[in-house]
C-alpha cells in the first residue's frame, strides 16, 4: 500500500462519490463512497492507546505496523493498482497519513458552504416519511434546527469543515489537493486533469456522459435515498435554493479557500 494508496476527504454534498464514480473508470484505480476504513482506523488507534492497560507492550513502529496492516488486509483482494480511500475524517488524520504512507495523497472535494445545507435539505424534504441517518433518524425539527445540526462541531458538516481547515492549515498541506465542486460539474475534465496531475499519474480519458455508481442499498438503509445518487452525465444544474435567505447568507463567506490572503501555503484549487 506506500505506493498505491491516495484517499478523498473534504466536505459532505461536495462530490466525493462522483469523483470515484469517474476515476474507477480507470481500470488501474480502485474508488468509491465514504467507506468503514476511517471508523476502523480510529477504532484501532484508540485500542492501543492508554485507555488499554496493555497498551505498555505496544510501541509506535508497532502501532504503524498494525495500522499499515488494517489498510493491507482490507484491501488485499483489490486486483487495481492505486487505491482511493474516501471518507470526511481524513482530512483531521493528515499527520498520522503521512508516515504510514508518505507517498499519499489527498483530495478534498470542497463546496460553496450554503449550497451543501441546501443539499442535505433537499434530500431531507425529498424523503418525508423517513427518518435519516443524518440526523440519528429523528423526525421533527426545523430547517434552522438541522442546519444548526449538521454545522455544530460534531456534525456531519461542522466536523467536516474543521477538519479541512486543519488539514489546510497544517504541516502536511503539500499533499492536500482540492477540488471544488463547480468545478467538477461544469469542467471535469480540467479537475481530473489535475488530479492527475497533482498524483503524477499518466493521463486517461473518461466519459463524462456514462458515469455509473449505485448505492441504492446503503442509501436507503440510512434513511436517505439519493444521498449517493450520482448522474449518468456530469453538468450543472442551475437552481434556486430552498433556505430561508438569512440561513443562506448565515453561510455565504465559509469558503475561506477562494481568499488568495488566506493560503498560506498555496494549497493547490482546481
Amino acid at each position: 500500500m506506500h505506493n498505491r494508496i491516495h484517499f478523498i476527504s473534504g466536505l459532505p454534498r461536495s462530490g466525493s462519490t462522483l469523483l470515484a464514480a469517474l476515476l474507477r473508470q480507470n481500470p488501474r484505480f480502485h474508488a468509491g463512497m465514504s467507506g468503514p476504513m476511517a471508523a476502523l482506523f480510529n477504532a484501532l488507534v484508540g485500542a492501543m492507546g492508554g485507555g488499554n492497560e496493555f497498551a505498555v507492550f505496544i510501541d509506535d513502529d508497532q502501532r504503524q505496523q498494525l495500522l499499515r496492516g488494517l489498510f493491507e488486509n482490507y484491501y488485499a483482494t483489490c486486483a487495481e493498482e492505486v487505491v482511493f480511500d474516501t471518507n470526511r475524517g481524513w482530512c483531521a488524520r493528515l499527520p498520522a497519513l503521512s508516515q504510514l504512507f508518505p507517498a499519499a495523497k489527498v483530495i478534498a472535494c470542497v463546496r460553496h458552504v450554503p449550497w451543501i445545507v441546501d443539499s442535505i435539505e433537499r434530500l431531507i424534504r425529498k424523503n418525508a416519511f423517513s427518518p435519516s441517518a443524518i440526523f440519528n433518524y429523528t423526525p421533527g425539527g426545523t430547517v434552522y434546527t438541522r442546519a444548526n445540526g449538521i454545522a455544530g462541531a460534531d456534525g456531519m458538516l461542522g466536523f467536516a469543515y474543521d477538519a479541512l481547515k486543519e488539514a489546510f492549515y497544517g504541516e502536511n498541506a503539500d499533499r492536500l489537493l482540492l477540488v471544488q465542486y463547480e468545478t467538477l460539474t461544469e469542467d471535469p475534465a480540467r479537475a481530473l486533469a489535475a488530479i492527475y496531475d497533482f498524483l503524477g499519474e499518466m493521463p486517461y480519458t473518461h466519459d463524462f456522459a456514462n458515469v455509473c455508481y449505485d448505492a441504492t442499498e446503503f442509501d436507503q438503509k440510512a434513511g436517505t435515498p439519493g444521498l449517493h445518487t450520482v448522474r449518468t452525465e456530469v453538468k450543472a444544474i442551475p437552481r434556486n435554493t430552498i433556505l430561508p435567505p438569512d440561513l443562506f447568507q448565515r453561510f455565504a463567506n465559509d469558503a475561506f479557500w477562494l481568499d488568495h490572503q488566506r493560503n498560506p501555503t498555496g494549497v493547490r484549487i482546481v
